[in-house]
């Protein structure tokens, strides 16, 4: 069975047919956050660290790591700054540093520039998950020397030089194109893992069932491993959340091995919480003056304070239980153990310490 090896300096996660599903925390990548892109600037990764502590707490088995920052303020001191061939390659280097520090977990390399690739394959211990090739020749002849020469396994996106097709056969070929290319410079397909590209479903009506029959075609065909940007399926809609648990079980259920994803809940913001509270107190209800945050956040069903796994996780590990790759249960019974309420911990049941009494 094909098995796709990724390692960090003394962990490894194994992306496979007979494998738990494999989670690709994606929470590292400044695209999009401005406010991660600003510390970043400024040379402060505190930010870096917390997310990859907090996406390992949530389950994440591998940690995307993508170097695509905007340094606003250094454009105007130096026009270099513009150009992402020119920050990439600095900044790579420094981010997986920093993860490595925080977590011991492997980590998946995140570029779209071929200078990055490689400054982040000189900076990672282990085997890292290179992201990634296209089926455009340019990148092609130039990611996968990169391949072979660090013996990484890569993500292959199926979109070539005419763009991303909406045809699932056309995608399809564009990734049997990149398996036969990667063949010619000795790599093997179980080093190959295909996104075959998910469309969003409110813009597409047939994406969902597009990318089941291409993950199907994917692993019969080819023999290779399947990942994706799970959230696009969901774009643009209501409940986002929902339309996402139930898109995961069912690619798990159609071959899909792996899926670089966001697996912490975002904790629930000080001003949601005011706001809250202001509603309750104008209600006319009476809290305890000393209720924490938690509690109350927990109360009135708004969530949690803290990061916490998301709503995917739960439907994966559910998933994961079903497809019995969780044998007897034992991880889906973890996930869902309660937490210890405040000076219950460590005791017995009915919160008596040292468990039932003997007569």
């Amino acid at each position: 069975m094909t098995r796709t090896v990724i390692e960090s300096k003394t962990k490894t996660a194994v992306i496979g047919f007979d494998e738990p599903f494999c989670v690709i925390g994606e929470r590292i990548n400044p695209t999009g956050r401005k406010i991660l892109s600003q510390e970043l600037e400024q040379g402060d990764f505190s930010r870096v660290a917390a997310d990859a502590i907090a996406q390992v707490a949530a389950g994440a088995r591998v940690l995307d790591v993508n170097s695509g920052a905007v340094f606003s303020n250094k454009m105007a001191e130096d026009p270099r700054y513009a150009d992402n061939n020119f920050v990439e390659p600095m900044l790579m280097p420094d981010l997986i540093k920093v993860v490595q520090n925080a977590v011991d977990v492997p980590i998946c390399i995140d570029s779209s520039v071929p200078g990055a690739l490689q400054a982040g394959l000189e900076a990672c211990e282990g085997r890292p998950l290179l992201n990634s090739v296209t089926g455009e020749e340019e990148r092609l002849e130039v990611v996968l020397p990169l391949v072979k020469k660090y013996n990484v396994p890569v993500v292959a996106i199926s979109n070539d030089d005419t763009g991303i097709s909406e045809d699932p056969d056309v995608r399809f070929a564009v990734a049997k194109k990149i398996v036969e290319r990667a063949a010619d410079f000795g790599i093997p397909a179980h080093d190959i893992v295909v996104d075959p590209l998910v469309m969003p479903i409110g813009a597409m009506a047939t994406a969902g069932h597009q990318v089941f029959t291409l993950v199907r075609r994917l692993r019969e065909e080819l023999g290779v491993n399947t990942t994706c940007g799970a959230s696009n399926i969901s774009f643009g809609l209501p409940n986002r959340h929902g339309i996402n648990n139930a898109f995961l079980p069912m690619a798990m259920g159609a071959g899909m091995t792996s899926a670089i994803m966001n697996p912490v809940a975002v904790p629930l913001s000080a001003t949601k919480i005011a706001e809250k509270r202001a509603e309750i107190a104008a209600a006319g209800i009476i809290l305890p003056e000393d209720m924490d945050d938690e509690t109350f956040a927990t109360l009135f069903n708004l969530g949690s304070t803290k990061p916490r796994p998301g709503k995917e996780m739960e439907a994966i590990r559910a998933a994961n239980f079903l497809f019995d790759r969780d044998p007897h249960g034992s991880a889906w019974i973890e996930f869902n153990k309660s937490a210890p309420k405040a000076g219950q911990e460590g005791r017995g049941r009915a919160g008596r310490s040292g468990g039932r009494r003997r007569r």
